[in-house]
C-alpha cells in the first residue's frame, strides 16, 4: 500500500477504502434494520485522537464505547470514546437519520461505529463533533444491567468488576499513565545504553531474605510425600527442590551487570505479605537497575535523574489525564510534579533524619530511636513538612536491611538509600552491593541464612567481582505519586491481595 495512504488513516483526515485490511465480524444489521457482513479496519485507521484537528466536512469512521446518551428534541448526543485519549468525541444523531431500533441499542456501554462528517461544535470545550449518517451495534449493553454507569460508582465497588471498570475516565486516565511509565521506562534506560535483561519469575531464593514467599508445587498439597523426620519432601516435587515466585530480580540481574556494566530488568514480583492496606500488593511490578563499576553515590545520581525523567514525560505527554487527576483526585499533583522535576532531592544520612524526627514534636504512632525501621509517617513528615520535596535517605543501621548490602566500616551501617517523596512515603529502595566474599558470607551467617541456595550468587564474589549499585522502583508505587490516586489497588489492572485473587 502507498505511504500516502498509510498516512491518511494514521491521521483520519481522510477515509481511505482499503477493503484488504477490514476483518470480517460476522453478519449483523446495519442502521436501516438491513443483514450486512459487518467489518472492522485493522490498527491503521482512525482514532478520536486524530480527529481534533480533522477539518469540518471531512468524512470520519468512529469506532468505540458508548459512555451517555442524551437525547433532546428527537436530537441524540452521543458520548464516544475508544481508549486512544482522554476526551469523548460527542457523535449527534439528528431526527429520522437512523431507526427507532437502532436508537434504542445505543447505551452506555454498548460497543458501536458511527460514520458520519465532522462538523464545528458549538460547545465552547469541544472543537468538533461527528455528525453521524450511519450506525452499527458491534455489541449491545443492557442498560439495565451495565454495572458502569455515569456517576456513582465507588472505588470499592468497581474493584469488584475491574473486567469493566478500565472504561470509567478515572481508570482510562490511569492506565494510559502507567502505560507512557512503562515506556518512558524503557526509553530512560535504552538512551543511556543499559542492557534489558529478563529475570525468572520461579526462584530457588529468597532475595530480601524475609520469607515472605508464594511456594510454587505440583505436589498434592492434600497428600504430599514426606521426608523421614516428617517434612514435605519437595525433593518429589518437579524443580527437585523448594521453589518460589520471586521476590525481586535483583539477584539474577546482578549476573548481568558483571558482564554487561549497566542493566535493567522490568517485570512482576511476588510478596506474600499478609498487608492490607493502601500500599501493599501481592502481586506487582518492579524496575530494577544495576551498574557496575558504581558506588552509592551514582547509584542516588541515576534514582534521582530516572525519577525526573519519568516525572517530565509524564507532564508532556499526559496533560489531559493529569489535569483530571487535578480536578478529581489530588489537586496538587501536577504542582507537585513540577516541583520535582525542577528541584534537586535532599540527601542526608538515616542518622540525620532519625535526630530531625526525635526533636520535631511530633506524636507519631510509631516511636522514632536510632534502629528504627521509619514507617511511612515518619517518610512523609521528612519530605512533606520538614523538606517539603523528594529526600535520599542512606547509611542505614544494617540489622534492619538486606544481607548483600555494603557494610561501612563502622560495622553498623549499610549503604542503603531510599528515595522518599511526598504523599507516598519510600518510592525506591537500592543500595551499594556487597562485593567482598568474606564480608558477604559472614552476614548471610549472622542473619541464619543457608548460603547453599545463593551458591552462584556468592560465586559473582569468587571470580571478578565488580563494585556495584542497584535499586528498585515499584511501578505501582510511582503511579499512585503520579496521578494522586489513594489506593494502589486502583493503579494495577487486577489487584492481587490477602483473599483477593479474582479475574
Amino acid at each position: 500500500m502507498a505511504g500516502a495512504d498509510h498516512d491518511d488513516i494514521i491521521r483520519g483526515h481522510e477515509r481511505t477504502s482499503v477493503p484488504d485490511r477490514f476483518l470480517k465480524l460476522g453478519d449483523r444489521s446495519d442502521s436501516h434494520g438491513r443483514t450486512v457482513e459487518s467489518r472492522a479496519v485493522d490498527y491503521r485507521r482512525q482514532y478520536i485522537r486524530d480527529l481534533w484537528d480533522a477539518t469540518p466536512g471531512t468524512s470520519a469512521e468512529v469506532y468505540g464505547w458508548v459512555k451517555t446518551r442524551r437525547d433532546s428534541k428527537g436530537i441524540h448526543f452521543v458520548q464516544v470514546n475508544d481508549g486512544s485519549c482522554f476526551r469523548d468525541l460527542q457523535v449527534v444523531i439528528e431526527e429520522g437519520v437512523l431507526p427507532e431500533e437502532t436508537i434504542k441499542q445505543i447505551t452506555t456501554g454498548a460497543c458501536v461505529r458511527f460514520c458520519g462528517e465532522i462538523v464545528e461544535s458549538p460547545a465552547p470545550k469541544q472543537p468538533i463533533e461527528l455528525k453521524a449518517k450511519e450506525a452499527e451495534i458491534f455489541g449491545p449493553a443492557d442498560p439495565e444491567t451495565y454495572p458502569i454507569q455515569k456517576k456513582g460508582a465507588s472505588f470499592e465497588f468497581l474493584r469488584e468488576v475491574a473486567h469493566l471498570r478500565v472504561r470509567t475516565n478515572t481508570f482510562g486516565a490511569v492506565f494510559r499513565v502507567r502505560n507512557r511509565l512503562s515506556w518512558a521506562t524503557h526509553k530512560f534506560f535504552q538512551e543511556r545504553g543499559f542492557l534489558y535483561v529478563h529475570t525468572p519469575i520461579i526462584s530457588a531464593s529468597d532475595c530480601e531474605g524475609a520469607g515472605q514467599l508464594f511456594t510454587v508445587t505440583t505436589l498434592d498439597i492434600e497428600n504430599p510425600p514426606r521426608t523421614p523426620e516428617g517434612k514435605v519432601d519437595f525433593g518429589e516435587d518437579f524443580f527437585a527442590r523448594q521453589a518460589y515466585l520471586t521476590v525481586s530480580g535483583q539477584l539474577n540481574v546482578e549476573c548481568f551487570a558483571q558482564a554487561f556494566t549497566n542493566v535493567y530488568t522490568f517485570g512482576p514480583t511476588f510478596r506474600a505479605e499478609n498487608s492490607n492496606t493502601p500500599r501493599h500488593l501481592a502481586e506487582f511490578w518492579m524496575i530494577e537497575p544495576e551498574q557496575a563499576f558504581c558506588d552509592i553515590e551514582g547509584n542516588m545520581n541515576l534514582a534521582e535523574e530516572y525519577l525526573k525523567y519519568l516525572i517530565q514525560d509524564v507532564l508532556e505527554n499526559c496533560s489531559e489525564d493529569l489535569e483530571f487527576f487535578r480536578q478529581r483526585i489530588e489537586p496538587t499533583v501536577i504542582e507537585t510534579l513540577e516541583n520535582v522535576a525542577e528541584s534537586s532531592f535532599e540527601r542526608l544520612p538515616y542518622t540525620e533524619a532519625i535526630r530531625i524526627l526525635e526533636k520535631s514534636g511530633e506524636s507519631f504512632e510509631f516511636p522514632v530511636y536510632w534502629g528504627a525501621d521509619l514507617q511511612s509517617e515518619h517518610e512523609r513528615y521528612l519530605t512533606e513538612k520538614v523538606f517539603r520535596k523528594p529526600v535520599i535517605l542512606t547509611d542505614y543501621p544494617k540489622e534492619i536491611k538486606a544481607f548483600y548490602m555494603r557494610q561501612n566500616d563502622d560495622g553498623k551501617t549499610v549503604r542503603a538509600m531510599d528515595v522518599l517523596a511526598p504523599r507516598i512515603g519510600e518510592i525506591i529502595g537500592g543500595s551499594q552491593r556487597e562485593e567482598r566474599y568474606d564480608v558477604l558470607l559472614d552476614r548471610m551467617k549472622e542473619l541464619g541464612l543457608d548460603p547453599e541456595p545463593y551458591w552462584w550468587y556468592l560465586d559473582l564474589r569468587r571470580f571478578g567481582a565488580a563494585p556495584h549499585s542497584g535499586f528498585g522502583l515499584g511501578l505501582e508505587r510511582m503511579i499512585l505519586y503520579v496521578t494522586g490516586m489513594k489506593n494502589i489497588r486502583d493503579v494495577i489492572p487486577f489487584p492481587r491481595t490477602p483473599g483477593n485473587a479474582d479475574f
